[in-house]
């Protein structure tokens, strides 16, 4: 396994080699039928010379885009083809030596990532080259489909739809675009009929295709007295799509018949002024609706793409939507994902910012560089612009903060040719491509970004990360994260984030027993951010006693746990921060209206900001994220002493609730003091502060509290089942935490139908209870929770089949006061 151990750097002589594919193959039909013959890749991956029968059909060097070789007069009945790849590490070097007039830095990544230099020099997944949170394999192959096609007359070559709300006319109206080649050096006529039976939709249209490649454009009026189901993100609606045919009958060639899935659905990116507020708004309206953005940024699943099943997309983006998530960033290092992707988010309602392959680095602009990224972002937004998924084109990750904030250490006199050249590849060519090839979606040139503002001043503003405009990242691994006081009250957060361990079970898979210590050469060789294993030593250090046992193995587990603990509570303060922000303006700053944690998922199995693990398991963070997410939640936090509770609500009507605050204390399951306060409106989509006590009145009120002694729980309660998950606010540093005693906490495992029940007890309350079933796969339908009953139930939902013997013999109990 390339992921075992120090394999990454073991390998490493793979990637310096020239690799070659060849194979005999028969042509299994009659090449003298036809008229065109085409070899045709959807992904080479990257550098290669492509020959049939010793002659050279052409060349890649871009991975992200689609060639087609004309090999009509070079196929016979019995062929040779061969790929020969250039290592992708000596033609980024190769690349950047040929381009003497300036540097595009960076020249390397950091020593820490153990990578390959000049990535920005080639059209390749930009982190296979190695990142902060993965390793360097540089490969070289055929990653996606190869076909021959042969064809008389004409061939469809890309088709898609896309929706149109007509104001005007209050109609929604389908665009469907159809690109051809044209064989015949006349033009061809022909009838094309498009039918959305459920929506008593039947239209057909006369074309005429000319010769060559080129495009027809039709556009369907959908009746009017059919009504139209929207698409909707997830959690506010259904997902509906209309069984679409379009019918090609030409007076030459086949008959084509596609079959496709309308979608509706608008979006529109709003940057308004805002009241009371300096610079512009920053939120998304989908079908006429303002939506709160709720998610995470979505990473390459695997180093080797070809492992990424639609089993694993389905498990990782399923996971994204059942922790109440609507929206994923596809981030501009990795790869435009496959077709399977987004076909799964148009299914689960999440939402798709989707960044260009361009990332933290600044690029060149010569000519051939410049056709290739044309090519490759025509081919693209061609082959994903029917996907109502994608709200977002965004040209690349960090780009315009890196010129803004001179990362690279620029010379103030040289900084005009490297803004020239990012205005030259993302305004000139990438956008305007956007623009030509898709309207039906907003563009930004970067993320983060002031949007407008940056527009304003020449696509490259002043502070990017500017609170009152655009969107922000923003990472402080040194302040004390449960102080919401240093997050950034920003309109949109698209990025930000804590490293965390992944599970025992997950690391053991890849590696032996002299790894098991958080300080072992694998523990640090996996680290791959500078002084990322201090760094969360570190904020545990804030809030929480440092693991002592003298058995190292146990020591690594509980390291693993507090780590996981930790990034938990430290981006739930964070996202809870974000969403209560959405509908006030403080000081200037205010109606935050996304929330994009770092990140989702993992490349491997290493310290990350990931909250599912590689190979999809739960970390604590997830389970967290499943609440602080949840539709409906109270938040809680505190300034200058007084306790301040919001209701957050993402429903669409206002709600009649009740807020019950419940005091424990840490030594006892009986509560000190309950508060029920009834009547409590909590806005439809919104923030609003629905409690205030201070602190000392409180502690008063509850006799018998300090503000190490006691911990506050609470939630909202509202008619028909409808309830928020149970919040709760710490008082002080679980560390100085007065009375917490060790639980005897046990759970018997029963199924039922084709879930397991756990049945929890304790003895004694018990902070961040985790449930570990081990390698077994499947998750917890709650984790990570404060247990303050002496019982709870909690579901595993299984991904595979298991038993109750297994799950028994698997289940490991953790909490906090287990840590010593």
């Amino acid at each position: 396994d390339p992921y075992y151990r120090f394999n990454d750097v073991m390998y490493r002589w793979i990637s310096l080699d020239n690799w070659t594919y060849s194979r005999t193959f028969k042509t299994p039909f009659d090449v003298r039928k036809w008229q065109k013959v085409n070899l045709v890749f959807e992904g080479v991956d990257t550098v290669a010379q492509i020959l049939i029968n010793n002659i050279t059909l052409g060349r890649t060097d871009n991975m992200f885009n689609r060639y087609s070789f004309d090999i009509t007069s070079t196929i016979k009945e019995i062929n040779f083809v061969e790929v020969r790849f250039l290592s992708a590490i000596s033609y980024a070097a190769e690349q950047s030596r040929c381009h003497k007039a300036y540097s595009i830095p960076p020249a390397c990544p950091p020593p820490v990532q153990k990578g390959e230099c000049h990535a920005n020099f080639i059209r390749k997944e930009q982190c296979s080259f190695s990142w902060d949170w993965g390793p360097s394999f540089p490969t070289q192959g055929i990653w996606k489909d190869v076909r021959i096609e042969a064809y008389n007359h004409y061939h469809l070559i890309y088709f898609s739809l896309t929706s149109f709300f007509v104001k005007s006319a209050q109609q929604w109206s389908l665009e469907i675009e159809s690109v051809f080649d044209v064989v015949s050096s006349e033009p061809i006529a022909g009838l094309v009929t498009v039918n959305i039976p459920k929506l008593q939709t039947q239209q057909t249209f006369n074309v005429k295709l000319q010769p060559g490649e080129g495009s027809i454009v039709l556009l369907v009026n959908i009746n009017k007295s059919s009504t139209v189901e929207a698409w909707w993100p997830n959690g506010h609606g259904k997902q509906t799509g209309y069984n679409t045919t379009t019918t090609f009958i030409m007076e030459a060639g086949y008959q084509i018949e596609k079959f496709s899935k309308a979608y509706f659905r608008t979006v529109e990116l709003v940057q308004e002024p805002i009241p009371g507020s300096l610079g512009l708004s920053f939120y998304f309206n989908i079908n006429g609706r303002p939506i709160f953005i709720k998610g995470s940024n979505w990473i390459p699943a695997d180093s080797f793409q070809d492992r990424v099943t639609y089993d694993t997309l389905w498990l990782l983006l399923k996971s994204a939507a059942d922790a109440n998530m609507n929206a994923l960033r596809v981030w501009g290092g990795g790869v435009y994902e496959q077709d399977e992707f987004y076909d799964i988010c148009d299914e689960l309602g999440i939402m798709i910012w989707q960044d260009f392959m361009f990332a933290c680095a600044l690029y060149p602009t010569d000519q051939n560089y410049l056709e290739s990224v044309r090519a490759e972002v025509s081919h693209q937004v061609r082959r994903l612009k029917s996907h109502p998924s994608i709200i977002l084109w965004s040209g690349n990750n960090e780009n315009e903060a890196a010129i803004a904030s001179n990362w690279f250490s620029i010379p103030y006199a040289d900084r005009e040719v490297y803004i020239k050249d990012y205005v030259m590849l993302y305004v000139k060519n990438i956008r305007e491509i956007v623009l030509a090839e898709d309207r039906s979606r907003p563009f930004i040139a970067s993320s983060p970004t002031n949007g407008l503002e940056s527009v304003k001043e020449g696509w490259v503003s002043q502070n990017p990360y500017d609170t009152h405009y655009g969107d922000t990242h923003f990472y402080d691994y040194g302040s004390d994260c449960w102080n919401w006081t240093v997050y950034p009250k920003t309109r949109f957060a698209s990025e930000y984030g804590f490293q965390s361990w992944p599970s025992f079970s997950t690391i053991k898979k890849v590696s032996s027993t002299e790894d098991w210590s958080y300080t072992s050469n694998f523990s640090l060789h996996r680290q791959h951010h500078e002084n990322g294993n201090d760094q969360m030593f570190q904020q545990i250090g804030y809030h929480f006693k440092l693991p002592q046992s003298t058995d190292p193995v146990k020591k690594f587990k509980d390291m693993i746990y507090l780590t996981q603990v930790m990034q938990a509570q430290c981006i739930k303060t964070e996202t809870e921060f974000y969403r209560f922000s959405q509908s006030e303006i403080i000081k200037g700053e205010g109606h935050t209206m996304g929330a994009l944690y770092w990140q989702l998922n993992d490349i491997w199995q290493a310290p990350s900001w990931a909250s599912l693990e590689y190979g999809g398991k739960w970390k604590l963070l997830h389970y967290f994220a499943q609440n602080f997410f949840a539709p409906l939640l109270p938040v809680a936090y505190e300034d200058k002493g007084v306790l301040y509770i919001y209701g957050v609500s993402d429903l669409h009507v206002d709600h009649k609730l009740t807020l019950r605050v419940v005091v424990y204390a840490w030594s006892s399951l009986e509560p000190v003091c309950t508060l029920a306060k009834d009547g409590v409106t909590v806005t439809a989509q919104s923030a609003v502060p629905i409690y205030k006590e201070s602190i000392n009145d409180l502690l008063e009120r509850c006799r018998n509290c300090t503000r190490k002694s006691c911990v506050i729980t609470f939630c909202l309660v509202g008619e028909g089942g409808l309830q928020s998950p149970m919040n709760h606010h710490f008082l002080s540093s679980l560390k100085d935490a007065v009375g917490l005693q060790k639980s005897q906490l046990s759970a018997s495992v029963s199924q039922q139908d084709d879930v397991y029940i756990f049945a929890l007890q304790t003895t004694a309350i018990a902070p961040f209870v985790s449930l570990d079933v081990g390698s077994i796969k499947g998750r917890f339908s709650d984790n990570g929770f404060l247990m303050t009953e002496k019982k709870k139930v909690v579901v595993f939902y299984p991904w595979e089949p298991t038993s109750v013997e297994e799950l028994e013999k698997s289940l490991t109990l953790t909490s906090l006061v287990d840590v010593v």
